[in-house]
This record gives C-alpha cells, structure tokens and sequence, in this order.
C-alpha cells in the first residue's frame, strides 16, 4: 500500500513539473503560452462613482509585468506628486498621493505596457477609471503632435485639455485632462466631460504641467474642442494562424470626435538674455557667448589699455558669439585684461537692464608657452639643418671643398586658406575663401584669374568680394561656364591679417562639371491666392537642406543636381525674410506653415523632372516621407505566434 503511494505522488509530482514547464513555454516541455493576460476584478471596480478611494488593485488572471512604466502610463487629471505603481505577481497596485477632486473622472491609462511575465504576450490598449462624482465621464478626443518646422512627430509630449477659453490658464493653471504622445506622435485624451475646451502640447520641463519656461516646446490651437461621439463599425480579421485568414467580422463601437486633431510644436526663442561664458584662448583674442540673440552689442572700458581702437569685432548673425580680435599688440601682449564689460540682461521681472561686470581675463596659452613652442621649432630646424650641413659638408669636401657653416634662419611661416568646393563645381555654385584670422589688406595686382581657351590662360571678370557674416571669408563670383575650366591664382603676400602675416600662394584650378552631368526638377505649385511668399527647399535623404528657392507664379525650378533622389519641403515665409520663423505665443502666432511632398523625386543625368503639387491635397500627418522621418512609430506588441512553428516541428 505505500509503494502503490509513493508511485502515485511521485506520478502527480511529474506531471505538475510538466504542466510547469508548458506554461513557461518551453518547445520540449509543451506549446508556447500564447494567450494574452486577463483582468479578473479591479478594486475599487472599473468605471466606479462616487469613489474616495486611492489606492486601486487590478487583478489579473497570471503573473504579468508593466513594461516603460513611466513612459507608457498617464493619470488624467494629472498628478503633481508621481503615483506608485507597483506589480505584486498577478496583482497591479496604484497609490495616488494627490487630494482628490470632487465630481472628476479620474484615468489610469496604461497603454500597452501590461504583458504576461513568461512570453510577454500584450493585455492590449487598457485603461483604468473612476469617478468621485455620481457620473463618470467617458468623452476621447485623439489626433496628432508634429514637429511645425520639419513635420517629425514628437514621442512623449504632454497633449492637455482646459475647460477655461483665456489663453492664460496654460501659464497659470495646470492641465485639466491629459495624454502623451507615443512614437507616432498620436494621442488619445480620455474621460472628458461634455463641454468646449482649448487644447495645448507641452515638454513639460519642470513637471508642473503648464507652460512657464521659454525653453519648453509647445503648441496650441486657436479652434475650440467640443468632443461627441456617434455609434460606428469597424472591421477585424480573425486568424486561423499567423499566414491563414479565418474571418472578417464587423464590430460596433462608439467613434468619438473629433480624433484627427493637428497640433504643431515649436520652441519660443529663449527671451532670457544672460551672459554665458567669456575665453580667451589666445592672446590676441578672446570671445563672449551669450544665451539669447540681442539687437545690442555690449561695450568694453579698459583699466589697463585703451580699448577704443584695440578691437576688430567678429559677430554670429545674432550677436550670440562675439569674437574680439585684438589688433594692438600692446594690448594683446598684455597677460591680463582688466576691463569692466557692460551688457543686457534679463532681471527676475523679464526686463532688460543694462549690467556690468568688471573681469581679469588671461589666455589659456600664454605668451610664454608660445615663445616656447617658437623656440623649440627654432631648436629642431637647427637641429634638422646641422645634420644635413654635416651630410652635404662630407659630400662637397670630397669635389670642391665647399663649408656650410651658417645657418638660415626659420622658414617663414605663412598664412594659409581653404578654398570650398576644391576642384570641380556646378554652373551655379561660387567659391569661398577661408583664413583663419581676419584679412587687414589685399594686393589686387596679386590676383587673377583665368579661363582655359584652347591651350591658352585668358583673363575672365570676376567679383571678389566679403562674406556677410565671416569676415575671414571671401567670395569668388563668376560665370561659370558648363565644362570649362577656371584658374584663380593669389601670389604669396596677396593678402595680409591684422596681425601681419602673410598668405601663401593660392593657386586652385576649377573645372565646371558639363550640363549632361546634371539633372533638374521643376516644381508646379497648387496654392490658394492666400498662401503667398512660398519658399521651397530641396532636401537630401538626411532632411538636409540642398537647395532653396522662392517660388514666382508657384514655380520653383532647380537646376544642376546631381543624380541622386531628391525630397521637397516648402514653407510660407509669412514676414518675407527668406527663412522659416517660430511662432510666439503670447502673440497668438503660429509658427510659418511647413509643407512635404509626400514622395522622393528620383533625379538621374540629362533628367528634367516636372512634378505637379496640390501642397494641402493630403493631410499634414501624411505628407513627410517616411524614408526622411527620423521618429519611427512604436514597435507594436502582438503575441509572437511561435505555436505553428511548434506544432510543425512536432510533426515531423
């Protein structure tokens, strides 16, 4: 009778460590745990009223885990402080912190970050709510957050709702209702209320859900959201395997409305005006940064030189970045600079005041160094040259008798340039000359340049002149002739810095690429009368800027392109300055509406493409090529189907 006993245990032990071992979905063990895990019983129940309660239990059916917990899930109201979410085996606990709002739907929505422990089968799109209040609201409203200046959808951007129809409350308030976008810039904002709301997106920086930091992205929306819903149908496969459709069975839902809402993001330019940093990394310049453009340039009063005509200024297109070349060699022999620098800046009232600081500045390489490193290449020429003295001595001794006993001094060291593009050009490029110090004087009668005819270098009009914003740049403008060859050639000396060094010898050779090497795309615009100023770009396979042009009678030719594929951007340059603008919004201004030709324009030699664009034919979270779209949508979570392979190889 005990041996009869103990075969028995040890036959019901086997067989339970085989149940074990199938559902861990072992492919010896079993088939693979397939089925996506279920709620039990929620604690307070789902779509409970009149709830005070805040701590909440879901229990589930197996041992689950959430997955990008504080990625994927969102409380709607917000939470000031961060809920606990915690998983305890089958079982799911949240806590809330906030005091609760009387009358308010409340939501969990846990996306679909709640998979089963073993094979990480989905629950799916799953979300939790109550009300404190005899009613719970179940309103969704849902669209879309892009990029506004190249159409990329944002990952994680806060989408809230406020009741209220002043602008201010952003500034003020927190968000009412929230949701956050997911890696295709979609969101869904749930348990509303019936009512009319105003909608914003927010990079909330500093977790206080309302906008009051310039550096935040936002985006908002003039039009007023009033959410409604309609009974509709929707379609879903069902599947006999992962290759085999079963059925197709029509579902009835409710649609909620709208759910194609455009939201376009932008960064208000940082009005906060402070200065950042001050270097001198030699002593002949030094440069100060600042955190904001400025209309104003700062001033410098010297206490140990004169600093009226000691300067030759380099500023960023902004004034952001100023670079301070110092011409007097006085000056810049000096270790330290002791001056006082008064400045703009931004108070505690959002105000600009004029400040000053008064500041020591020494060079990160000192004068000392730099003689050092002069006489250690003095030391090594020296030293390079009484070798080779020795070894021409032994060689000249045995047929002349010849000595070389002096030693030149140092070869001159000259300033350099770099010439872009180098070598060969389009018809409609130009050359850019670039020291690596401001130029103080060019010897014209040292230039020249030529084109080849026959055998022969003629001389061919040119213009050389400064660039805008670079003034240790230059341009070279001609006419570029297609398969010609141009010769631009500067002799030593031709042109001087400030500090008097002198250029080496320039002598670069061009040669225009012919027009059979090139193709062309020409742009037909279909506008309304409304959107005027258009600029078009053409844009590589990085979303880089190739080529930009305006449109005239919305057309937009480019000419001379490499084969390559081309995509199309446009914007509409509302102030008419050439470039794309922010929008700002206490002015109630959106920034300048961007537009994608949704497809690439392949381009190949002796091609000319003529492409046709209705730019507001297809909806704007359609437009932007997904070959250029950096921000790929979220890998969906599906259960991975591995049991037909399973059962296919039990087979055999």
């Amino acid at each position: 009778m005990r041996k009869t006993t103990s075969y028995i245990l040890i036959f019901l032990f086997a067989l339970i460590l085989t149940g074990a071992c199938a559902s861990i979905g072992n492919p010896q063990g079993g088939p693979y745990d397939e089925t996506p895990p279920k709620v039990l019983y929620c604690s307070p129940l789902d779509k409970t009223t009149n709830n005070n309660k805040k701590k909440i239990n879901i229990t589930f059916n197996e041992y689950i885990k959430i997955e990008n917990a504080s990625e994927k899930i969102v409380f709607s109201p917000p939470q000031l402080e961060m809920p606990d979410v915690r998983t305890y085996g089958k079982r799911i606990t949240v806590e809330l912190f906030d005091t609760l709002k009387e009358n308010t739907t409340y939501t969990i929505d846990f996306a679909d970050a709640i998979v089963d422990n073993n094979e990480g089968n989905p629950l799916g799109q799953f979300t939790y709510s109550f009300s404190t209040g005899a009613t719970i609201d179940t309103m969704e409203v849902s669209g879309t957050v892009l990029d506004a200046s190249n159409l990329e959808p944002i990952k994680g951007i806060l989408v809230g709702l406020y009741s209220g129809k002043e602008d201010s409350l952003f500034q003020t308030k927190g968000m009412e209702r929230v949701a956050r976008t997911n890696g295709s810039g979609k969101f869904t904002i749930k348990g509303i209320a019936p009512g009319s709301y105003r909608i914003y997106a927010l990079a909330d920086m500093d977790g206080n859900f309302m906008y009051n930091q310039k550096a935040e992205q936002i985006a908002f929306d003039t039009t007023i959201i009033i959410p409604s819903s309609a009974p509709d149908i929707r379609y879903d496969t069902i599947w006999k395997d992962s290759t085999h459709i079963d059925s197709i069975i029509s579902v009835p839902y409710t649609h909620y409305y709208p759910d194609d809402i455009v939201l376009k993001a932008f960064q208000e330019s940082i009005a906060e005006l402070h200065l950042l940093k001050i270097e001198r990394p030699f002593p002949d310049r030094f440069s100060i940064y600042f955190t904001a453009p400025s209309d104003t340039l700062p001033s410098i009063r010297g206490f140990n030189f004169n600093a009226e005509k000691a300067f030759l200024l380099e500023h960023s297109i902004h004034n952001d970045t100023l670079t301070y070349w110092i011409q007097d060699t006085l000056v810049a022999n000096k270790d330290t600079l002791h001056f006082a620098l008064t400045y703009l800046d931004t108070d505690t009232l959002g105000n600009l005041v004029s400040k000053t600081d008064t500041l020591e500045l020494s060079a990160k390489v000192s004068r000392e160094k730099l003689a050092k490193e002069r006489q250690k290449k003095q030391e090594e020429w020296e030293k390079e040259y009484k070798q080779k003295l020795r070894r021409n001595r032994k060689k000249d001794e045995n047929k002349n008798g010849k000595q070389y006993d002096s030693i030149p001094p140092l070869p001159k060291e000259y300033m350099a340039a770099k010439v872009f593009p180098a070598g060969s050009l389009a018809p409609d490029q130009n050359v850019t000359l670039t020291f690596t110090e401001p130029i103080l004087h060019i010897d014209s009668s040292k230039i020249s340049f030529k084109k080849k005819v026959d055998t022969l270098w003629v001389d061919e009009p040119y213009l050389f002149v400064p660039s805008k914003h670079d003034i240790k740049s230059f341009q070279l403008y001609a006419e570029w002739r297609p398969n010609q060859q141009y010769q631009f050639v500067a002799d030593t000396a031709a042109f001087i810095n400030i500090f008097g060094k002198e250029s080496n010898k320039i002598d670069n050779k061009f040669q225009v690429k012919p027009l059979e090497s090139f193709g062309a795309i020409f742009i037909r615009l279909d506008l309304a009368k409304t959107d005027s100023n258009a600029v078009v770009q053409l844009l590589n396979n990085s979303d880089k800027v190739v080529k930009t042009v305006k449109a005239v009678n919305n057309r937009a030719d480019f000419f001379f392109l490499n084969p390559g594929t081309y995509y199309v951007r446009m914007f509409l340059d509302r102030n008419g300055n050439g470039k794309w603008d922010i929008g700002n919004f206490e002015q109630g201004q959106q920034a300048e509406e961007v537009f994608y030709f949704p497809k690439p324009l392949p381009v190949t030699v002796r091609m000319e493409l003529e492409q046709e664009w209705d730019v507001r034919g297809i909806p704007l979270v359609k437009q932007k090529p997904l070959e250029i779209t950096k921000q790929k949508p979220d890998k969906e979570k599906t259960i991975k189907n591995r049991n037909a392979e399973y059962y296919k190889n039990l087979n055999k």
